[in-house]
């Protein structure tokens, strides 16, 4: 029996992924219908331009020079007969790591077959291949085909004729167009993870999660180091040594310097999961910043730098728009959703202040003279000395895992109310105004049309969105609009996970399953984490 061939466009071999779960095609009977010549050209278009197609995800090989000769072969046999054909040329044989050492064959370089096709195929290169798929994917690249072409009618039943072509996300059939888009979307996540050999400083419970989201292509595992030299050290042959920020040490910035090994700095993206952090439920959204970090204003970071210098296409916006109206009326925050309610009618302007993790390294970064909790309490109120003012705890604050407790009875010298236990989407919908240090309900914030006071030195700060109390921002001299804000911050910036297929997925994808009230199953850790957590309040309450 005679396998299927395997389809031109495919998902790459996600390690933790089943392959039917991951699957966006599947070869079908050819239908035998006249190509659309117009579809079929457009289509080509977009392959080109995301370079998808074949075994994209392998690793690629260095750049060749025009003219240079091709050969894809299997055997040895098979080999000698397309360089006898292809005549006198620089050539470059691609086969199996170990034929290499068996075959005595005069080429000016052999390569493991095991390699992107797209890093040699390009106009200006000869291609002698054995594989059907090789020829395809030249022709696609603009390579010159050595022996018999694959003619147009071939190409299209390769892309339109002989697959079927679905949604891994919904399981549902979708267009070689939309594939594409998807695989291309991969494809850039993969080319901007190749810089980064290994990781340091990552939390256990995240380490897989971060391995996933950090993933190549590439056959072996990242690199996790616990001591900050093996980071430095497996970095190094590679390229990046990945970060957590609050992990980072002296010692740790002194030795990638000394070795030249530039830092990545990994953290918890702005639509995270469902759940608090502190309960060690890793994120489905991390950021990935080769400048600095959102929260930190002193060293430029790549979402400022996105915002000070990117022009964004009107689909961008257009799907920005979209991003954020499902956000607002869905209720969702970085923790998951709350079904939203209607506001309840009130004569009295209203006012929301944000509780934050006092030690957290947004607030020491962009905190400015802010004393903690308590000094943004009062500052609200000599800012707002006649409005209703609704106290907000941070949740792992609140839950007795991290710093920054303010007592009840200091709260209220400057809050009416304390919001304790209503979900901060809630609130946000019965305000006026929020102010805020540097906490990300600030953007949540503009995002439902809020006046929205910051004290601190936030990334949304600065763009002409804000009342900004705090010190001034230098080098954002640029003006963005909130939907541009959005692009940047939520869809050029961040990666993001399916938590149902556990795929990278655009951000819609997460938004709809939080949306459609996903929740993670509550482990054993998680219940021990939340016990520790009440004990830890209750001691603290005891002893205040």
């Amino acid at each position: 029996m005679s396998c299927a061939p395997t389809p031109l466009l495919r998902s790459p071999p996600f390690p933790w992924v089943k392959p039917h779960i991951a699957a966006v095609s599947r070869s079908t009977p050819s239908a035998g219908a006249a190509p659309d010549n117009a579809r079929v050209d457009r289509l080509l278009h977009l392959i080109r331009e995301a370079r998808v197609g074949g075994a994209f995800w392998q690793p690629p090989a260095h750049s060749i020079q025009p003219g240079t000769l091709v050969i894809q072969a299997t055997s040895e046999s098979a080999a000698r007969h397309l360089l006898a054909d292809a005549g006198r040329s620089p050539a470059i044989l691609l086969c199996g790591p170990t034929s290499a050492k068996a075959w005595d064959l005069s080429v000016s370089q052999m390569i493991d077959d095991s390699t992107d096709p797209w890093s040699l195929l390009r106009p200006g290169v000869r291609l002698a291949a054995e594989s059907k798929e090789w020829r395809l994917l030249g022709c696609l690249a603009g390579s010159e085909i050595v022996g018999e072409a694959p003619t147009n009618a071939m190409i299209a039943d390769a892309l339109l004729g002989s697959v079927a072509y679905r949604d891994p996300f919904t399981g549902q059939p979708t267009s070689a167009e939309a594939t594409v888009a998807l695989l291309a979307f991969w494809r850039a996540t993969l080319d901007a993870n190749r810089a980064i050999g290994a990781c340091s400083g990552m939390a256990w419970w995240k380490k897989a999660r971060i391995g996933e989201f950090l993933w190549t292509g590439r056959r072996r595992p990242l690199v996790f180091a616990n001591r900050d030299e093996c980071g430095v050290a497996a970095a190094a042959p590679v390229g990046a040594l990945a970060v957590w920020p609050s992990r980072v040490t002296p010692d740790l910035l002194a030795k990638a310097d000394a070795a030249g090994v530039p830092l990545v700095r990994i953290e918890d993206g702005f639509i995270r999961s469902v759940g608090l952090g502190a309960d060690l439920l890793p994120p489905y959204s991390i950021v990935v910043d080769a400048g600095g970090l959102y929260y930190d204003p002193g060293p430029e970071s790549d979402l400022e730098k996105l915002l000070l210098t990117s022009e964004m296409p009107p689909i961008l916006l257009e799907r920005a728009k979209r991003i954020t109206t499902l956000i607002v009326e869905r209720g969702i925050s970085k923790y998951g959703s709350v079904p939203p309610a209607a506001a309840p009618p009130h004569t009295r302007r209203t006012v929301l202040v944000v509780g934050q993790v006092e030690d957290d390294l947004s607030v020491k970064k962009a905190g400015g003279d802010v004393a903690g909790n308590l000094d943004l309490l009062r500052r609200a109120r000599e800012a707002e000395p006649g409005a209703l003012i609704l106290f907000k705890p941070h949740p792992d604050v609140d839950a007795g895992h991290r710093v920054g407790r303010v007592p009840d009875t200091e709260a209220l010298a400057f809050a009416d109310e304390i919001a304790r236990a209503e979900p901060t989407q809630l609130l946000l919908a019965r305000v006026d105004a929020v102010h805020v240090l540097t906490s990300l309900v600030g953007f949540e914030a503009l995002l439902r049309g809020l006046e929205t006071h910051v004290h601190g030195r936030p990334f949304y700060a600065g763009w002409g969105l804000t009342r900004d109390h705090g010190s001034p921002f230098p080098r954002r001299v640029r003006k963005r609009t909130l939907i541009e804000l959005a692009a940047a911050a939520l869809i050029l910036y961040p990666r993001y996970q399916d938590p149902v297929t556990a795929l990278p997925c655009p951000p819609e994808v997460l938004l709809d399953r939080f949306g459609a009230g996903w929740k993670p199953r509550r482990s054993i850790i998680v219940s021990l984490r939340r016990l520790h957590g009440k004990i830890a309040k209750l001691m603290g309450r005891a002893t205040s």
